[in-house]
Order: structure tokens, then sequence, then C-alpha cells
């Protein structure tokens, strides 16, 4: 009798945490794959940025992965710990990390996180284990992290590891804008050489309202550029490209490459400076992410003729900018209705 009445005060103490509001929700979300040649691949994407909008970026392309094509998606995100919001002003917190232990893919689109080593510790684990990974937007700077830290070399600005994770993981760190920001726009350009990849496959039409990123060329290593950012004269996707140097050479805004972790197993990346939420708009891009899952996971052979990209639910992006991302949203509030 005393351990029946021990298990129903500990029911009534559960059903009045969940009636007072305390209950604790997960701070991420995740959507099952049901069907479709993902099944059975775990996709893990980590948002954190405060100008680009990746975390309402980042749950639609996971939708879209889950919904369209079967693959379990983990969204994480920058977390406020006081109230469980989404806050991507919040740079040292992205609870959740520990999904990295079970991904076949990471997708992550940060910027200038610096993460306490506790969390760090699986996004090295899973880089030094070589496994793939697609890198959006600000990505190519991800990562901010104080000298005499334990993963100080992950900093875009790593002297020691030169240019972090950026330039060592994915062929480029943060150089500058090489587009007018807010002012010129990108049109995508399938570059030479690829237009027969699987990668490109029903990707005729790119374009996005965030500027193209200057990266040095040629790119390092094993990196192939795959499309090419020519930057418009306006913000309307009838835009024509800009006269001058701007476009003389175009700069590459999607790219492989090969890198090695510290294990010494080799993996797949593929990084494109676009990803702001409202670049999900483009029709081109969101089947280009698509693709780029295929390849990144070695199923380019099961990358259809013309991937349904379809979005999932209404999607209707904040633009970008500082300090105008959406307040007292929780991880709980993406999930699919």
């Amino acid at each position: 009798m005393r351990h029946i009445a021990r298990l129903l005060a500990l029911v009534t103490a559960a059903v009045g945490l969940v009636g007072s509001g305390l209950a604790a929700e997960d701070p991420w979300v995740v959507f099952e794959g049901k069907e479709g040649p993902g099944l059975g691949k775990h996709v893990v994407l980590v948002s954190g940025d405060e100008e680009y909008r990746s975390e309402e970026a980042m749950p639609q392309l996971a939708k879209i992965l889950a919904v369209r094509h079967g693959f379990k998606c983990t969204v994480l995100f920058a977390i406020n710990p006081a109230d469980g919001t989404i806050d991507p002003l919040n740079l040292s917190n992205i609870p959740g990390l520990e999904a990295l232990g079970t991904a076949d893919l990471m997708i992550i689109d940060t910027r200038f996180r610096n993460l306490p080593d506790e969390q760090m510790r699986y996004i090295a684990e899973y880089v030094d284990a070589g496994k793939p990974i697609i890198a959006l937007r600000t990505a190519t700077h991800a990562f901010n992290i104080p000298d005499g830290r334990k993963y100080a070399k992950y900093s875009f600005q790593s002297q020691a590891w030169d240019g972090g994770f950026g330039r060592q993981i994915l062929g480029e760190t943060w150089i500058n804008h090489h587009g007018n920001h807010g002012k010129e726009s990108t049109r995508g350009v399938i570059a030479e050489g690829v237009k027969q990849s699987p990668l490109v496959r029903g990707c005729e039409d790119i374009w996005g309202e965030t500027d193209v990123y200057t990266v040095r060329l040629p790119l390092p290593g094993d990196c192939r550029p795959v499309v090419l950012g020519a930057v418009l004269e306006g913000m309307k996707p009838g835009d024509k490209p800009v006269a001058g140097p701007k476009n003389d050479p175009m700069m590459p805004i999607a790219w492989t490459n090969t890198y090695r972790g510290d294990g010494g197993k080799t993996g797949r990346a593929f990084t494109t400076t676009m990803g702001a939420a409202v670049d999900l708009k483009s029709e081109g891009l969101r089947r280009l992410l698509v693709n780029a899952a295929y390849w990144c996971l070695g199923m380019e052979d099961k990358i259809p003729a013309r991937a349904n990209v379809d979005l999932v639910g209404e999607y209707d992006p904040s633009y970008f900018g500082f300090g105008q991302f959406k307040k007292n949203v929780k991880p709980s509030d993406h999930a699919l209705k």
C-alpha cells in the first residue's frame, strides 16, 4: 500500500507541474520521416545566427527533408535558458548537440557562436569522425571562441588552425560582402563542368535576396565550385547583373569539399553562402539543398530528376536584419500540426 501511495504522489506531482506550466519542453524539435529514400537516416540541423533567421529556415528545411524525403530531422536552436524561448542573441547555448552522436548528416547555419566546451565537444567529435556536413550562409564564420579555450581553433579568425572551422573544414572563412548587402541580390549560375552533376539536377532557377560573399580564389584543396553568384543590380529576380569586376570573375556561392577529420577519416562537405530564411523561398535553392543532402550521404544515385521541395505548411519568413527575430517562440511552435 505504501508503494501505491508513493506512486500516486509522484503522478499527482507530475500532473501539478503540467497544470502549472512548469513541465519542461524539449529545447529542440524532431520531425520523423515516414517514407522515402531518407528513411533510416538522421539529420541534425543546427541553427543560431543573429541576422539571417536560421531559426526559421532550418525548421522548414527539416520539414521538407522529413515529409518529402523520409529523413528523421532534429532541429536545434539558440535558447534562452531562463524561459526556453528561441533567442538567436544568446551566443553560448545550443542545447541538444548530443544528437550529433547518432547523426548521419549535420546541417549547420550558425554565426559567431561561443559555445561552452560541453556543447562544442559534440561538434568536434562529429567533425573528427569525418562525417558529412552541409553549411549555410554564416557557417563560414560559425564560431568565435576566445584564445585559451579548448575549442578556440574552431574560431573564424583562428591562427593556429588557419581560418578555423570555416577554412579548414568547409573551404573558406568570413572575408567580406562582395555584393552590396541589402541592395544587390544574387542569381545562381551553375558552374562549368558540373551541369550534368546530380547535385544541380532541377536547379535551373536559383535566386536570393542575400548578397554574394567574397571568397579567395581559387578555393583550397579539394573544393570544387558548384554554383557561381551573379551580383544583380537590385533586389528583384529579374534585375540585371552589375557590370564590372563584381562579376568578373563571379564568386562561388556553393561548392563541395572533402575534408579529413582528426581521426583520419574523410567526409563530404557542401557549403553555400546563400541560406537566409527569405532565400528558401527560391525553389531552386531548396532543391539544391535537398540534392546536397543526398550527395553528402553518398546517395547521389537516389537524387530524383526533380526532387519534391514543396514547402510544408505555412512559410512566411522574416526578413534578414539584426534584432528582428520573432520573440517568445519555442521550438515546439515549429512542430507539424
